[in-house]
């Protein structure tokens, strides 16, 4: 634990981090697709038609819980908090969902393989990414609501 910082988990964030520079390293060298999540869901649910194969994209989605599943049987089990009312997810999900569309991408598109790819395009948007989530942290702290 770092003192201060009683939910940081350095060395499982880094683990972390090196997997999802693996994976969309694998998708970009090994089937020539960004791993932009938003981009993969709206080709794995119809929404868009163009992008990674449709049996990919499924599988890339159903992945992502089934990895995490792994995980928490691997590790014992994770602690999962969420709010005590749905609404803040919905909200915040048709916002996320709304961005992706309006920015071209989502973090992992941008933030990952953009950034890695030294994108003009994505180093904008990241940064907006990034500005907007301190901006956000700022105001809930100022408000009483973190």
């Amino acid at each position: 634990m770092i003192p201060g910082f009683p939910h940081a988990m350095p060395v499982e964030g880094f683990a972390g981090g090196l997997l999802i520079g693996l994976s969309a390293a694998v998708m970009l060298l090994g089937l020539g697709r960004i791993a932009g999540v938003s981009g993969m869901a709206a080709r794995a649910t119809g929404i868009a038609d163009t992008g990674a194969p449709r049996g990919l994209a499924i599988a890339f989605v159903v992945g992502l819980p089934l990895g995490a599943l792994v995980v928490s049987l691997l590790a014992g089990g994770v602690e999962v908090r969420f709010p005590s009312s749905v609404w803040p997810l919905v909200i915040g999900g048709l916002l996320v969902g709304f961005g992706t569309r309006l920015g071209s991408g989502c973090t992992s598109g941008h933030g990952v393989c953009g950034l890695s790819r030294l994108s003009r395009r994505s180093m904008v948007a990241t940064g907006l990414f990034m500005a907007s989530g301190f901006a956000t942290v700022a105001v809930l702290r100022m408000g009483g609501l973190l």
